[in-house]
């Protein structure tokens, strides 16, 4: 058969053979594969109406289009069976307990406390392990992911249960989904006086989606109007029929705020999971899991609380956890105290990664730091790979609606940036939902990562047409001036939703006129002084702008807002109040805020009204 021929350069034809890609490949990918120059695929893609380099990530439909021309049946490998592929190069079994049932032995249930906000999830895990969460939330939201094992004695043995805390508002459905696929046994938490709501029968759902047995925690007993009987009735029409009622459902009637009945919500779980499932690990293999949580720590780098499923972590393991790898330097468990290791359902936050792993990643055990990072780096290859593929021209929220009636642009690129990864993946998904009216225009996240702004976050936002989402975070060091010197767009949040209605907003074109947050000022702390009966005032040298007494201000800590909506309630140059003090001079300020640090920034702003076209 004679060789296709495309403006002079001939290629031989593939007569239906099945090549396999990776997401993203480019044409060099293609070419080492056909054994073509890939010069040549660049010319047939211009032959095709696509203008591409040899070097460029594809899409998934360029790869399809150009086999489709050359006769060759491209096959584009997905993510999952990539990774599978991966590991058993490797020789790595993943997702199963090896050995004999000899060697299995029981485990602790891990159990995830669902249901509707406000009702009482958080206060509950809060009694349970004696510590306080609510206070350290913005808009009193659970906002991140954390796990924590308890004891407790049923029938005079002593019994321990792994709790995994997963928020309870809406926007993060896919981060309490992702509780339930990695636990056996989900609490329900709803409040007597309330009933089931819309999250209650979403969070059933997502038990049953998952195949997990179901204990009803119904709290609240001790408030006025507060009926269980009607709490049980109601949880009969979606399914989760009661002992009471016939089921196979416990029902314990509990205070968190009291700290009632909870032993007996305890000996519920565990006769539920006694009687339901056969829990039950084989301690000694190497060590495989999940990462529940993940973010920087000053001073400690990487902080992940994985869960262990299978096998034993012990410190000194090589582990492998989605694109970070390292070596186990240390472990601590959920009251801070090092162990050496953890066993199958034991949570823990481990030092040593290179880098801070995305919550839900799942993690392994290898033999040495070589195959962890040979592993790792071939994992944040092909999702580079995958990410440019899905790179397109320039916007800014501002312009994204003028440019889409232009028809220049049928999407809304994001890059979200945030301080804990939980946050950043609901976020995410949360944004990638949002329903703007029609078929022809997507938003899309094509960026996401934990911590501050980095350069490398501007370079792709600029190239790729994307706006910046930072939550709870902030540009580091001289990043706020190159985003706008290259025209970057970077919305900063530090509650959620209002980050998904002003996106929502926007895109749909119903802003209405709105408070801009402008800024002022900002100053390095150089010096931390304790004064009596007023608290530590800042030295400080002002770095930009002009530091105002009463002005709002927020506190930086290396890139991550430590806290907002602060006010500059004292000023003073040397022994005499200021006003205002300009860039260059030093000043001591005060903000009602006592953990100030040597290094921190302070940010004045003020919100001034700006109408929106």
């Amino acid at each position: 058969m004679q060789a296709p021929s495309f403006g002079g350069v001939k290629i031989p034809s593939g007569n239906g053979q099945t090549i396999r890609l990776s997401r993203g490949a480019s044409l060099a990918d293609f070419g080492d594969k056909v054994e073509v120059n890939p010069a040549s695929l660049v010319q047939v893609l211009l032959h095709l109406g696509e203008m591409v380099t040899a070097t460029q990530s594809l899409p998934d439909e360029t790869l399809q289009l150009l086999g489709d021309e050359l006769k060759y049946n491209v096959e584009v490998v997905s993510p999952e069976d990539e990774d599978r592929e991966l590991l058993e190069s490797f020789s790595i079994e993943f997702g199963e307990d090896a050995g004999t049932d000899e060697d299995l032995r029981p485990r602790p249930p891990v159990v995830t406390v669902m249901g509707h906000v406000d009702h009482g999830k958080t206060k509950l895990l809060d009694t349970i392990r004696s510590s306080n969460v609510v206070g350290g939330e913005a808009g009193g939201i659970t906002q991140h992911i954390g796990a924590y094992q308890v004891g407790t004695e049923v029938d005079g043995e002593d019994r321990k249960i792994t709790f995994i805390d997963t928020p309870g508002h809406e926007a993060f459905t896919a981060m309490r989904a992702r509780g339930a696929q990695a636990t056996d046994i989900a609490v329900l938490v709803v409040a007597a006086d309330d009933g089931v709501k819309p999250q209650t029968a979403e969070a059933i759902d997502h038990a049953k989606a998952a195949e997990v047995p179901i204990v009803v925690a119904i709290n609240k007993i001790d408030v006025e109007g507060a009926d269980p009987q009607r709490v049980r009735a109601q949880l009969t029409e979606y399914g989760v029929v009661a002992e009471e009622f016939g089921g196979d459902v416990q029902c314990v009637e509990i205070s968190a705020l009291r700290g009632e009945n909870l032993n007996s919500l305890l000996e519920a779980v565990v006769l539920t999971s006694d009687a339901a499932l056969d829990l039950r690990a084989n301690p000694e293999m190497e060590a495989q899991g999940l990462a529940i949580e993940a973010y920087l720590d000053r001073g400690r780098g990487s902080m992940a609380t994985v869960l262990v499923q299978r096998g034993t972590l012990n410190v000194g393991d090589s582990i492998v956890c989605g694109d970070a790898y390292g070596r186990v330097r240390a472990m601590l468990d959920e009251h801070g105290t090092n162990v050496k290791s953890a066993e199958p359902s034991r949570p823990v936050q481990v030092l040593g990664l290179t880098n801070v792993p995305s919550a839900g990643d799942s993690f392994l055990v290898v033999k040495d730091d070589r195959v962890a990072r040979q592993i790792a780096q071939q994992r944040e290859a092909r999702e580079r790979f995958a990410q440019q593929s899905r790179s397109t021209r320039r916007v800014t929220i501002d312009t994204w609606k003028d440019a889409l009636a232009e028809g220049e642009r049928n999407e809304l690129l994001l890059i979200v940036k945030g301080d804990m990864s939980g946050s950043v993946e609901a976020l995410e998904e949360s944004l990638s939902k949002i329903d703007v009216g029609g078929e022809e225009v997507d938003i899309r996240v094509i960026g996401r990562g934990v911590g501050a702004i980095t350069q490398n976050d501007i370079n792709l936002a600029a190239s790729a047409g994307a706006i910046i989402v930072g939550f709870n975070v902030r540009p580091e060091g001289k990043n706020s001036e190159l985003a706008d010197r290259m025209g970057v767009d970077i919305r900063y949040y530090s509650v959620i939703y209002q980050a998904i209605d002003e996106i929502e907003a926007a895109v749909k074109g119903l802003l209405k006129p709105i408070y801009e947050e402008v800024q002022l000022g900002s100053a390095e702390i150089r010096e931390v002084f304790k004064v009596p009966r007023v608290g530590n005032i800042a030295g400080s040298i002002v770095r930009g702008g002009t530091i105002r007494r009463n002005t709002k201000a927020r506190l930086i800590r290396e890139g991550i807002v430590v806290s907002e909506n602060l006010n500059v309630d004292s000023l003073r140059r040397f022994k005499d109040d200021a006003t205002e003090v300009r860039e260059g001079f030093e000043c001591g300020i005060g903000v009602g805020y006592n953990d100030v640090r040597i290094g921190d920034t302070i940010e004045t702003y003020e919100m001034r009204e700006k109408p929106r076209d």
